[in-house]
């Protein structure tokens, strides 16, 4: 078979001889595309820098330092989707400066520096369930097989198992909802752990039974029950509800814990944690 010979072109001069090989390069050619690449990305470019500056969304900058100022927990306490709907919000003046209930009172005064206001420091909030009708105490009346989910059996009627109609079901919606892990149950009761409880409200808004209340961090007399029937039917079905027997109202020197539709109520802003009324009372249901 003969071979066949080729010449290469190279800048236009003749090359020695290469068998089998067509090669036909002109680096004039390979110079000038290179430009017209180079060109043409240069113009898209110059064309995409224009675009993002003709086409950009401006930013609040207010809106941008809330939202650095927010914790970013994202839990949905403060009403809005997330933080940075609530930042939105506080910005156009929507919200207040202290909406978000996650955010320290420091940083609530922070957020109303940076909207020209001011807000006072408030005191750390925390959830308290109102009930202490464990297994042992609360007295049941049925066996429950339903759907073990607080809103759901509220709706299907009753208490779940337990014969008061007032307590804690324990079947844990209240634990479901919360992105901070403060709150367990513990022997058929909801309880919190007041270091984890950031007060986004979560769990106040999930009870169906509206037990879960919201008070200071600094306190430490509660009332653990929510039933206002008459003595004689609390003690029918629970031996820690409270009676209502005024003894603790009586007890108190600061005027800060009333009964009131047969139920003791604390009021924080009165109550120095004497416990005066823990002592007196004959159900222990007032706790330390």
């Amino acid at each position: 078979m003969s071979v066949l010979n080729w010449n290469i072109l190279i800048a236009g001069k003749v090359l020695p001889q290469v068998s089998g090989l067509v090669l036909a390069v002109n680096v004039y050619d390979i110079l000038l595309a290179t430009l017209v690449v180079s060109a043409i990305g240069l113009l898209i470019g110059l064309f995409l820098g224009v675009a993002s500056k003709k086409l950009e969304v401006p930013v609040d900058e207010k809106e941008a330092k809330v939202r650095e100022l927010l914790p970013g927990a994202n839990c949905g306490g403060c009403g809005y989707a997330g933080c940075d709907a609530c930042a939105k919000a506080i910005a156009i003046g929507e919200a207040a400066a202290d909406v978000c209930p996650v955010a320290s009172s420091d940083v609530h005064v922070e957020i109303a520096e940076v909207m020209g206001s001011s807000v006072e420091a408030s005191e750390r909030q925390v959830a308290y369930v109102d009930c202490v009708g464990t297994c042992d105490k609360a007295k049941i009346n049925s066996t429950y097989y339903g759907p073990k989910d607080c809103k759901l059996a509220s709706g299907i009627g009753g208490n779940g198992s337990k014969a008061c109609n007032y307590g804690c079901m324990g079947f844990g919606s209240c634990v479901k909802v919360c992105a901070f892990d403060a709150i367990h149950v513990v022997d058929g009761v909801a309880v919190v752990d007041k270091e984890k409880c950031t007060a986004c409200g979560m769990c106040v808004a999930e009870c169906p039974n509206n037990i879960i209340e919201m008070v200071p961090y600094k306190s430490k007399v509660f009332v653990a029950c929510s039933s206002t029937d008459k003595g004689k039917d609390v003690k029918k079905v629970c031996s820690i509800g409270c009676i209502g027997c005024k003894l603790c109202e009586k007890a108190c020197e600061y005027d800060a814990i009333h009964v009131n539709d047969n139920l003791a109520k604390i009021d924080y802003d009165k109550c120095t944690n004497c416990g005066a009324c823990v002592k007196v009372c004959p159900v222990k249901v007032i706790q330390e």
